[in-house]
């Protein structure tokens, strides 16, 4: 009996450098000017070097040249504006000649108030700052009071109201108690405590075809008995009496010529339902009828079995016209493996539709 089943750029140029003096130094006038006449000196210079004198300060003519020099100097007249354009400033003192002195207490006077506008200033907006940041936190005060919506989107957690008495509403409390896995379907198929939903065969072998991996399959006839011996062939019969057999459940498919019985054994338990399948010697009986005329006598068939839970089944596989079964007959072969899923899948099946029964089931 055969087993079927499934990162900068230059440096920039310093000052000094050689061919090149710095502000009034020797040999050239401060600001590239040429140097004053001899004997003159002009103001805040040395001989031979005042800001403009001899060539003239910023493009104005000399003493020599009959107009006054930038400022005034020891010679010089009033003084021009320094640029075009300018208001022309107040005399500055020189050593013959003077001005009038700055009035420096007005420009106190103009410093200190200079410097109150602008600590005013900064006073005034530190206070508009603290007005600004206020009204953004009474914005947000009141912001906070209105409807929160994203709790219908499943964000959030929505705060439950007070009390009608002011109490503190309690927070819900969860069980330490991890929940029951759920029911195991092969419990059901095991133990005949549990499987307890009616078995015939019809609801185990229902409609008129049958189609497997693209397959059909056209169904005979059925057949359910308690006399389990009466169904078998050879010494299969003993085997399932010996251990226990309380019903087999017989249906007939056709396909190409090729005809296959199912039966599926009842036993009182796992494991006598496993001996019977490791025992088995013989097969189950050829079923005709509905259509499907003898099979499987006289010659050779394919024979196979295997169990599930508290259930063993068997396959017959032959031609319907007589002819022998060989290893080369394919055919056969993968129509008693379409035979043998489809048993295996009904009857699991079976045992998950009880748990799913069981699961949704109120707890006593």
């Amino acid at each position: 009996m055969s087993f079927g089943g499934p990162q900068w750029p230059q440096e920039p140029q310093r000052q000094g450098q050689q061919g090149q003096q710095g502000h009034g130094e020797q040999g050239r006038g401060a600001y590239g000017q040429q140097p004053g006449g001899q004997g003159q000196q002009g103001a805040y210079g040395q001989q031979g070097q005042g800001y403009g004198q001899g060539a003239g300060g910023y493009g104005y003519p000399g003493p020599q040249g009959g107009a006054p020099g930038p400022y005034s100097g020891a010679q010089g007249g009033g003084a021009p504006a320094p640029f075009p354009g300018a208001p022309a400033p107040g005399p500055f003192p020189g050593p013959q000649g003077g001005g009038p002195t700055p009035d420096w207490s007005a420009l106190a006077d103009a410093s200190a108030s200079r410097a109150r506008r602008k600590r005013l200033l900064a006073i005034g907006g530190g206070v508009l700052a603290t007005l600004v940041v206020g009204a953004v936190v009474a914005t947000a005060v009141v912001a906070t009071g209105k409807k929160d919506d994203t709790a219908k989107n499943g964000g959030g957690t929505p705060t439950a109201p007070a009390s009608p008495t002011g109490s503190p509403t309690p927070e819900p409390t969860f069980s330490s108690v991890a929940p029951p896995p759920p029911p195991n379907p092969k419990d059901y198929i095991s133990d005949p405590k549990k499987d307890r939903a009616p078995l015939t065969a019809e609801g185990l072998f229902p409609g008129k075809k049958l189609t497997m991996d693209g397959r059909p399959y056209t169904k005979g006839a059925t057949s359910a008995t308690a006399n389990c011996a009466a169904v078998t062939q050879g010494g299969l019969g003993t085997v399932l009496k010996k251990n226990g057999c309380q019903k087999v459940l017989r249906a007939t498919y056709v396909r190409d010529g090729v005809a296959i019985t199912v039966g599926v054994a009842v036993f009182p338990s796992e494991a006598a339902a496993l001996k019977a399948k490791n025992q088995a010697t013989g097969g189950i009986a050829p079923l005709t009828g509905a259509g499907v005329g003898d099979f499987c006598r006289a010659t050779v068939c394919l024979r196979r079995s295997n169990a599930i839970g508290r259930y063993a089944y068997f396959t017959q596989a032959g031609f319907t016209n007589g002819k022998k079964v060989t290893t080369a007959d394919k055919g056969v072969f993968r129509s008693s493996d379409d035979l043998g899923t489809f048993a295996f899948n009904q009857i699991y099946a079976r045992g998950k539709s009880q748990a799913s029964a069981a699961a949704g089931a109120p707890r006593q």
